[in-house]
């Protein structure tokens, strides 16, 4: 019987092909900081994953004749040379779909909230293909960040690029943040892709999307300063990687690089320690490839392709107002456009401190809704004039009343531009405060009172002009009785507001007066008999 059962087991192993199979495995020669060089790949490919001991992941950058040199994406300490590695076959790819959604994700895709592992049933590679110029749609819907000043004079459109420059601390991440909490009730998913942050400043920004209700429409992927030089390199591949799912299922999609300068040195210190070749300010030459391969896959589909876009927001840091340094010079010429923050407006209290004469939209207009272009058309250049008009006025000259009453329009205007964090403000708002302020209706409002009369005005039109709030949403134009009906209820609001103010003013100096002559009688009484020495 086991006679039997052996020759039936020969007749089946007879009767099946084996075909040996072939695995490369490497060894590990050496060992930098954040980088590995390893023997023994002949046919590894280009960003190819090469797995180490400890789970610790690495993407093959150099491809030379006796070995490759390979960027870790996890920690170092462990890792010793002779260590064993292995290929994948494979790129470097990030789950992606609905399940991401509310979650904070490092670079690779794993959880960094408490909420469990990431459920995700589909992987893009983080390395893709731009869309092709034939696949791609006009960029002409808003995207609305709230933020008057910007959607005013410096419009955004659904697929734009739109560069935020600026000196540490004045106010960059800021406008990204309310541009996202913006999309609170739109379609639109944001990204927020940050880059070398430090941990504090990534929580705060996170609890700030939680404190508004939009995190359950946003991703946030992080890669903090404390992480390899690897895992900051990939971190804004993996967030479009993200970001282009959605995009190519017909949704709009914002994502926010925070900072593209971190993200710079990341790629110069694995160059240097790669042994590339430095060029300027020891940058490898090829860093503007990186960052415009990047941000070419930020688009507006067209309909046969989904219809989605991925609008772009990458943030860059300069120092000491130099615009034409090396990094944001190639960042101006990749994007469509730049808003610039100014140290100098900042430090005046002119919140945000976009500067108009230096922020530019190469898009403007056609993103537009009809009812901006009617209203703030000569806006941005008269403001201009404004800006320069204060400037020469410094100098003491004598001014013409029609120059002068110019300086005082153009003083208005910067007051009606200024708009706290967190407040972001409905197209119908910023159509009724800025048609009120260029008609002529806050000219007679001191400045210290422009805020005051503000507020009542963006409550007022909303809830007395509904039916007209929403026709300017869907991009109806501004006809002339809308714009009489506007003017109507700003004016009734203004004149209400500053008769209260008069009236609080005038119990004010009364109740003023009066405390003013209680204590003449106490001093009276104060100096009588019974008071320092007795006659």
């Amino acid at each position: 019987m086991i006679q039997g059962t052996v020759s039936a087991i020969q007749d089946v192993l007879e009767g099946m092909e084996f075909e040996p199979e072939s695995q490369e495995i490497g060894v590990i020669r050496s060992i930098g900081d954040g980088i590995a060089w390893v023997s023994g790949l002949p046919g590894v490919q280009s960003e190819e994953l090469i797995r180490f001991p400890y789970r610790v992941l690495g993407i093959a950058f150099n491809l030379e004749e006796e070995e490759v040199a390979s960027v870790l994406l996890g920690p170092s300490e462990e890792l010793q040379a002779g260590q064993e590695v292995h290929r994948t076959g494979r790129v470097l790819d990030v789950p992606v779909g609905e399940g991401l959604l509310g979650r904070i994700i490092d670079p690779l895709g794993r959880p960094l909230d408490t909420l469990g592992p990431v459920h995700s049933s589909e992987r893009n590679s983080i390395q893709r293909e731009a869309p092709a110029i034939m696949d791609r749609d006009p960029v002409n819907t808003p995207l609305q960040t709230g933020i008057q000043v910007i959607d005013a004079l410096i419009p955004i459109g659904r697929g734009q690029r739109e560069l935020i420059l600026g000196d540490r601390q004045t106010g960059k991440t800021a406008i990204a943040v309310d541009t996202i909490i913006n999309q609170k009730n739109s379609d639109v998913i944001s990204v927020y892709c940050a880059i070398g942050e430090r941990s504090t400043a990534v929580k705060k920004v996170v609890g700030d999307l939680k404190s508004h209700g939009v995190m359950d429409d946003c991703i946030v992927v992080v890669s903090t300063g404390e992480d390899t030089p690897g895992l900051k390199y990939i971190a804004p591949y993996s967030a479009t990687a993200i970001a282009e799912y959605f995009m190519q299922r017909g949704r709009d999609v914002l994502i926010v690089y925070d900072d593209m300068t971190r993200h710079a040195r990341a790629y110069r210190e694995l160059s240097l320690l790669l042994r590339r070749p430095p060029a300027r300010e020891a940058y490898p030459g090829d860093i503007f490839y990186i960052h415009s391969r990047l941000l070419e896959r930020s688009t507006h589909l067209r309909k046969e392709h989904g219809g989605g876009s991925l609008t772009a927001l990458p943030i860059i840091e300069t120092q000491a107002q130099n615009i034409s340094a090396y990094i944001p010079t190639n960042l101006v010429s990749i994007t469509d456009g730049q808003i610039y923050l100014s140290p100098r407006l900042f430090a005046e209290g002119l919140l945000p401190a976009v500067d108009v004469g230096t922020s530019v939209s190469r898009v403007g207009g056609k993103t537009q809704l009809n009812a901006y272009r009617a209203v703030a058309g000569d806006l941005r250049l008269s403001y201009s004039q404004f800006e320069e008009l204060e400037a020469f006025s410094r100098f003491g000259t004598r001014l013409e009343e029609d120059t002068q009453q110019q300086l005082e329009r153009g003083r208005r205007v910067r007051e009606i531009l200024k708009q706290p964090q967190y407040t972001p403000m409905s197209v119908p708002e910023q159509i009724a405060v800025l048609l009120s302020v260029t008609e002529g209706l806050f000219d007679p409002v001191p400045l210290a009172d422009i805020s005051k009369v503000k507020e009542p005005i963006r409550r007022e039109i909303t809830k007395s002009l509904p039916d007209l709030s929403r026709r300017i949403l869907e991009g109806k134009p501004l006809e002339e009785r809308d714009r009489k009906a506007i003017l109507d209820v700003a004016q009734r609001v203004i004149d209400t507001t500053l008769g209260l103010k008069r009236d609080e003013d005038t119990r004010r100096d009364q109740e003023e007066d009066k405390g003013d002559g209680r204590s003449e009688v106490r001093g009276a009484d104060d100096e009588g008999p019974g008071s320092g020495e007795h006659p």
